[in-house]
Parts: C-alpha cells; sequence; structure tokens
C-alpha cells in the first residue's frame, strides 16, 4: 500500500513574507487560515486559544519583532535538508508506518518543538525561531543551537508513532482515536496516567539518542548541563517520591513533572522542589530496560504495563 507521504512542509518563506506585507497583520491572518488544521492545533496545545483577545496582543508581538536571528539562520543552515535527512533515519529506525507531515515553521513564543495529531494524521513542527544560536527576548528565542534541531525531529517523530501506529498498545493511542483524531496536550495530560505521560517522553527521548547520535547527554532532555547531572543525584528520591502517584490521572501532575515554566511551589515533591521537566528523566530511566531488550521501535509501540514488567525482570525480581 503506497502511503502519501508529506516529508516536509516548510511554512517559514510564508511567514517571512508576513514581516514583509504593508498590513501585516491583515498578512498573518491569511497565512494562519490557510494552514488553520496545524496552526489551531499547535495554537491551543502549546500557546493558548486563538479567539481569545489575548491573543491578538501575542501576534502583533510576533510581527513586530526583531527577526535578524532568523533571517540569518535561513540564510546560513539547509534546514530544509537537514530535516529531510533526519526524517529519513528515523522513518528506517522506528519503522514509520503511518504517514506524518513535519512542519519547519516560526511560532508565537511557545515551545521549541511539539506533536500534534490531526484528522488521525501524525505531525511532528519545529519553531525555528528558538535555534538561531542566540536567546531573543522580544520572540523568546532560547538561543539553541540550529544542530540540535534533528535530535527534536526525532523527539517528536517519535510520539506520533506512539500516538498512530496500528501496532502501538499505548494508552495514548486510544485517547487520540477517542477524541476523534486528534491530539490534546491538556485532555491527554488528564487522563493518562503519569506512568504512561513520562514513559511517552522518555522514549522519545531514547529514539533522539539512537537516531541522532553523539551529542550531550543534557541536550536530549532540553537541560541544562548542571540540571541534568542534578536529576541524576536525585533519581532515587524521586523514584520513591514519585512511586505513589504512577497510576494516577491529573492534569496537575503532568504539569508538575513534565511542563516548564512551572512555580518553585508546583514543583514540590515530598518536601522537595524538583527540576522542571523531571518527568522526561525518569520516563527515560523507566523505559531504558525494555529499549535494551526489544529495541526503540518496538518500545515505542509497547503497552505501558511492559515497562515495569522489563525492569523487574532487568533487577532479578520474579513476580507471579
Amino acid at each position: 500500500m503506497l502511503l502519501s507521504w508529506r516529508v516536509l512542509i516548510d511554512l517559514i518563506p510564508e511567514f517571512l513574507s508576513v514581516l514583509r506585507a504593508t498590513d501585516r497583520l491583515a498578512a498573518y491572518s491569511t497565512y494562519y487560515n490557510a494552514h488553520r488544521s496545524i496552526l489551531s492545533a499547535y495554537w491551543r496545545n502549546y500557546v493558548l486559544d486563538p479567539d481569545t483577545p489575548h491573543a491578538r496582543q501575542v501576534i502583533q508581538q510576533t510581527l513586530n519583532a526583531d527577526r535578524s536571528d532568523l533571517v540569518a539562520l535561513v540564510e546560513s543552515v539547509e534546514l530544509g535538508r537537514m530535516v529531510e535527512d533526519t526524517v529519513a533515519r528515523a522513518t528506517e529506525t522506528l519503522h514509520i508506518d503511518r504517514p506524518t507531515d513535519v512542519y519547519l515553521m516560526v511560532g508565537v513564543g511557545g515551545a521549541n518543538a511539539g506533536e500534534l495529531v490531526v484528522h488521525g494524521r501524525g505531525v511532528a513542527f519545529v519553531c525555528i525561531e528558538h535555534f538561531t544560536g542566540r536567546a531573543n527576548p522580544e520572540t523568546f528565542g532560547m538561543g539553541l543551537s540550529p544542530k540540535l534541531i534533528p535530535l527534536w525531529v526525532a523527539h517528536e517523530l517519535a510520539h506520533t508513532i506512539r500516538y498512530t501506529s496500528p501496532d502501538s498498545r499505548s494508552p495514548m493511542r486510544r485517547l487520540v482515536q477517542e477524541a476523534g483524531g486528534y491530539y490534546d496536550y491538556w485532555k491527554t495530560g488528564s487522563w493518562a496516567t503519569l506512568r504512561e505521560l513520562m514513559l511517552n517522553e522518555g522514549l522519545a527521548v531514547h529514539a533522539a539518542q539512537t537516531i541522532c547520535q553523539g551529542f550531550d547527554p543534557a541536550d536530549y532532555f532540553g537541560y541544562a548541563r548542571r540540571q541534568y547531572h542534578r536529576l541524576r543525584e536525585l533519581e532515587a528520591f524521586l523514584r520513591r517520591a514519585t512511586e505513589p502517584d504512577l497510576d494516577r490521572t491529573g492534569l496537575g501532575l503532568r504539569l508538575r513533572f513534565l511542563s516548564g515554566g512551572m512555580s518553585p511551589a508546583a514543583r514540590l515533591v515530598r518536601g522537595r522542589v524538583v527540576p522542571e521537566r523531571a518527568g522526561y528523566y525518569l520516563g527515560h530511566r523507566m523505559a531504558e530496560a525494555l529499549v535494551s531488550d526489544r529495541g526503540i521501535a518496538a518500545a515505542l509501540r509497547a503497552a505501558t504495563e511492559d515497562f515495569q514488567q522489563a525492569e523487574d525482570q532487568a533487577r532479578g525480581i520474579q513476580t507471579a
């Protein structure tokens, strides 16, 4: 059966055209409506409701920001080739078996990369304003190196496999199907267990490590070096502290362990403030035994309970 692949959808030229328009707001509206299915999903999952009054303020700030760093990036780095090469490696390594789109785009200060499912089709996107090599307070650009883009493409593609592959036994796939073929960060964060949410991110880190080798370990998690080493020191405590919550659901758990920008009070766990997005590290460790045993492609499709069984077997724990 021939799959309808669209390896890369590059929205950057269209966004730069918006910036050159006499009426930027009108041009952005035209651009947004031309790609409404994807851009509205991006806004609702990673920014805010695009129909609220505050959205106009965000758009205006986005359109007025200094973009010299973005122009320099586009002129100096072959972004399309970089992404296409990564998609090719990921397709072979992860056994991608569903049509999946990869978007290069300019965001509005939200996530540096992310995953979506729209009309049942997986989507991985990268917002390149975060990869210009220098922080930009006007765009909220993180200043990441463009060399990290392949790592995040691989990470997000791994998520789409867990959500859409016919062989996936993840509850995330069921939640997407029940939502009519859409991924919703907030609803899945409310309905999936903390264990599954952490495994989901940990598996994506393993996928990026397999496909894009040679980076510093902290880079695969999106951590600063110091944060990565701190999490290694805290692992035993975090394992014990999260154990009672692993099979619970609730958006607060996702925000506490897997979301950036949370206050110290929101990250207070058993008397300690844990580093932001600590669940990425924990999920990576929780997935390690099964990835080692079955390989990353099979692990991405495994049921949640399989990971604990693999860990128990690796430690020599006998179960009835």
